[in-house]
């Protein structure tokens, strides 16, 4: 293998230098004509990653280099950063339509004199991105081509993107806005924000809070460790946690919502194929349209309710059965125990 310090001569010469007095500035960028690029790959094992798609004619890396602060200051000379770096693989390249940017520490030292090495790349938004960092945060805005990637120890935020969207983080949260397509985000230990969303959207934590506002399409959010607060969702939505409360406000269409150990406060303003609410342990209040053929079944501890009209069935403390409007939505809601409030 080349040696290293050789290779970052050559880079030197092409790429912008490094700033040791401003981390804010990239180490070294590389440029490539934009209108071959179709992919892009950035794997890193302790840095940020972030991708932001552009219609420039010129698409571009920039590598940011830092201490991992092990010694109480980002600040090291050039010479002790070229010290450092004899540790690590660091390329970025153009292979085929493909632009690649890589860095991995060589050696098992994550102590003081370890680093942290992150890339920014500005490419053509119909590009498939594929990203992968062990110890930083994951960035997408303006990507209208397939999305992956993961993170052991970061965030993700998503922006203004389309198509197939999948990223992990296993130690951070998650924020989606303004994106569509089949959108596929899960965090093992952070919470999750998002708006303004359309499509297939799977939302998954396993130890955070939920927050949703404006998602259009089939709808999933399901929380293992946190609340979930929803405002206007449209079409099909599963909402579940199994250890916190549920505040949901301007619901059109189907839903499912559930949690183990907290409140449901729901407002239904447009009833779809069915509703189906449950409470394991918890109070319930529900506000839905009445004028529309509904199927009740529902059962709780206690049941308060406003007066039916057009309701044939039995209605009791612990139970209502029957059709309201002549029946036709299923709607189901289970307290057990608790206090089910209809308005």
């Amino acid at each position: 293998m080349k040696n290293l310090l050789s290779i970052l001569a050559i880079l030197f010469a092409t790429f912008t230098g490094f700033s040791q007095s401003d981390t804010d500035k990239p180490y070294m960028v590389k440029t490539f004509s934009a209108k071959d690029i179709t992919n892009l790959k950035m794997n890193t094992s302790g840095g940020g990653l972030t991708v932001i798609g552009t219609k420039d004619a010129e698409a571009k890396i920039e590598v940011y280099i830092r201490s991992n602060n092990w010694n109480g200051s980002d600040n090291i000379s050039k010479e002790e950063l070229e010290e450092r770096l004899k540790n690590y693989e660091l390329s970025v390249t153009q292979e085929g339509n493909t632009l690649v940017a890589f860095s991995k520490n060589k050696t098992d030292n994550w102590g003081k004199k370890s680093l942290s090495i992150g890339f920014k790349a500005f490419i053509p938004e119909k590009s498939s991105v594929n990203l992968a960092t062990s110890g930083g945060s994951i960035n997408v805005k303006g990507i209208t081509e397939n999305i992956n990637g993961k993170t052991s120890g970061g965030s993700i935020t998503v922006r203004n993107c389309k198509n197939n969207i999948n990223l992990r983080t296993s130690g951070g949260s998650i924020s989606a806005e303004n994106s569509s397509g089949n959108i596929d985000l899960s965090t093992s230990g952070g919470s999750i924000s998002a708006n303004d969303l359309d499509g297939k959207i799977d939302l998954k934590t396993s130890g955070g809070s939920i927050t949703l506002d404006a998602l259009k399409g089939t709808i999933s959010a399901i929380t293992s460790g946190g609340s979930i607060k929803a405002t206007e969702l449209r079409d099909e939505s599963i909402v579940k946690t199994s250890g916190g409360s549920i505040v949901l406000r301007e619901i059109y269409g189907t839903l499912t919502a559930a949690t183990s150990a907290g409140s449901l406060d729901a407002e239904i303003l447009e009833l779809g194929k069915s509703l189906n609410l449950s409470v394991s342990s918890g109070s319930m209040t529900v506000k839905m349209p009445m004028n529309k053929g509904v199927d009740l079944d529902c059962t709780a501890q206690k049941i308060n309710m406003t007066t039916f009209n057009n309701f044939n069935g039995s209605t009791e403390k612990t139970s209502i059965k029957g059709t309201l409007n002549g029946g036709g939505i299923p709607v189901t809601m289970r307290v057990n125990p608790g206090t089910l409030t209809i308005k």
